[in-house]
């Protein structure tokens, strides 16, 4: 994969991270990157449920939590709440998440 824009971006508090969800999925899991619009890196996010009613979201920011080993309230969907391209930001100490975001993009 051509280096591009990263999947995860350090911000002030924490770090921002660009997903690409697939909902109705045969397994919740994180799937590796995938290339995205303008260069742009997406983790690929892919869960069970349905989107209807939030629920996906819902799914979406528990799996990151499970995964990344952080708290569900200091993750913060700030961009695609209705598209499959999401923007998640996660509070904390940015470079221990963004380690973690990396890991978790090559299992």
């Amino acid at each position: 994969m051509a280096e591009g824009k990263p999947a995860a971006e350090v911000i002030p508090g924490g770090v921002r991270v660009y997903l690409r969800v697939t909902p109705r999925a045969s397994r919740t899991a994180i799937q590796g990157l995938m290339e995205g619009p303008e260069g742009r890196q997406l983790l690929k996010v892919a869960v069970t449920t349905v989107p209807e009613d939030g629920k996906a979201n819902e799914a979406v920011l528990k799996l990151l939590s499970k995964t990344w080993r952080v708290p569900k309230s200091s993750l913060t969907i700030v961009a695609g709440l209705t598209d499959r391209n999401k923007v998640v930001e996660v509070a904390g100490e940015a470079e221990a998440l963004l380690a973690v975001v990396r890991a978790s993009a090559r299992d």
